[in-house]
């Protein structure tokens, strides 16, 4: 039941793709971005980020800022920095990190299917983030960064996608960080119906990542619908740029969670209380990552603790019994007063990649106390999803990161598929 269209790409030219080719928008602070793009007149960050471009006191979101963003991106385009595919494609991605392979294809998906709830959500998304990608995609033309979608495998896509990397890769590059980034095309129009066939038995589709730059999309679509009451349903906007994952080929890192205050509590009396509501065996000084689900690591006065959840704690609902759902409700809201994780700023989020070594340090710089999590599940997102709810804040951290640059979708084509 999915609609997973092939595109026609505007993509880098195959010597320029390291080069351009950028993490996304949102994983930089302002001046992070700054600091990146500087002397790099190729990254694709510059078009991303356009507020690199201006004062560092310059209002990030004024009109002529997205401007500049599109006026980039048409000189790249000019210049023959961008190459624009004639016929429609799906393209295969592989990105390989520490020597394991995650491989989808970045195609085009329906903003009917995201309305009709065939894609599915698990975050909430803020408005003012909404706006900001209103504005770029709306000003630009174009769906600059993919959203990073997966499904329950299917053996018919699969085997067209290990058909197609036995073929010479468009681009086979290491990016700084380094990953491995290859890409395939597929345009042989027995692949391509094989694939939008085998899409078109999948049930569910599910956001993993990209829940801003999705909602901004669909925006961007309804907006020219009413613009344009005579369309077809057929045109550019009414797709979203997408690259889709089989379950099996995700990696999801934990999301560690930072108090900086622990409400009153002294570190014994604050110990106290986690023992009255988990599990606690110590540690000691070598750090600890959870197991397996139902094991939180706690880093408090320069030791560790292993913490148990108590099997009365669960209840079979898909989100309450999530681990980081167990550690909100029964500790840092009615210990530590973090009612809100989403706007208490006594709390800060860090991502797995960073290591359990950040935890230490962030706790001996300016936090009390420091969480580590057993990383959530693909199909405990998939539950959550499937039962129309949300998870608390900062469940999912994925690596690695889809890099934005590599596959642009033009609104400017008249129609999505050809």
């Amino acid at each position: 039941m999915a609609n997973i269209i092939p595109f026609k790409a505007l993509r880098p030219r195959p010597d320029l793709a390291e080069q351009i080719a950028a993490l996304p928008y949102d994983v930089y602070s302002r001046e992070e971005a700054r600091r990146k793009v500087e002397g790099d007149a190729l990254s694709f960050l510059r078009i991303d980020r356009p507020e690199t471009q201006f004062p560092e006191d310059y209002d990030m979101y004024a009109p002529e800022v997205y401007e500049k963003a599109r006026d980039m991106l048409h000189e790249m385009i000019m210049r023959g920095e961008f190459v624009r595919e004639d016929v429609p494609a799906y393209y295969v991605y592989e990105l390989v990190m520490n020597g394991r392979s995650q491989t989808g294809i970045a195609a085009c998906a329906s903003v009917d299917d995201y309305e009709s709830g065939i894609i599915r959500k698990h975050e909430n998304t803020r408005a003012d983030k909404e706006a900001d990608r209103i504005r770029h995609v709306d000003i630009c033309n174009a769906q600059t960064g993919p959203i990073f979608l997966t499904y329950r495998r299917r053996e018919e896509i699969q085997a067209q996608v290990e058909k197609a990397m036995k073929n010479e890769p468009l681009y086979d590059f290491t990016a700084d960080d380094g990953i491995i980034h290859r890409v395939w095309r597929i345009d042989e129009k027995e692949a391509v119906q094989a694939i939008q066939d085998g899409f078109a038995k999948v049930d569910s589709v599910y956001i993993a990542d990209g829940h801003h730059r999705c909602a901004s999309a669909v925006r961007v679509s309804q907006r020219r619908r009413e613009q344009n009451p005579d369309c077809t349903g057929q045109e550019a906007f009414e797709y979203f740029l997408s690259v889709i994952f089989p379950d099996d080929q995700l990696y999801i890192m934990d999301y560690n969670r930072l108090v900086k205050s622990l409400n009153g509590y002294t570190e014994e009396t604050f110990l106290q209380k986690v023992k009255e509501i988990f599990w606690v065996e110590k540690i000691g000084d070598a750090p600890y990552h959870p197991a397996k689900k139902g094991e939180i690591g706690m880093y408090l006065q320069d030791t560790w603790y292993k913490l148990g959840i108590k099997d009365e704690m669960l209840t079979d609902d898909p989100v309450r019994d999530l681990d980081v759902a167990i550690l909100q409700d029964r500790l840092l809201g009615p210990v530590l007063g973090i009612l809100d994780p989403k706007s208490d700023t006594r709390i800060d989020f860090v991502g797995g990649i960073r290591g359990l070594e950040e935890l230490e340090r962030r706790v001996k710089a300016d936090c009390a106390v420091a969480f580590a999590m057993y990383p959530t599940d693909i199909h405990e997102l998939f539950a959550v999803s499937d039962a129309g709810r949300l998870m608390p804040p900062k469940s999912t951290w994925f690596e690695p990161k889809l890099r934005s640059g590599i596959f642009i979708h033009s609104l400017e084509d008249e129609k999505g598929a050809d």
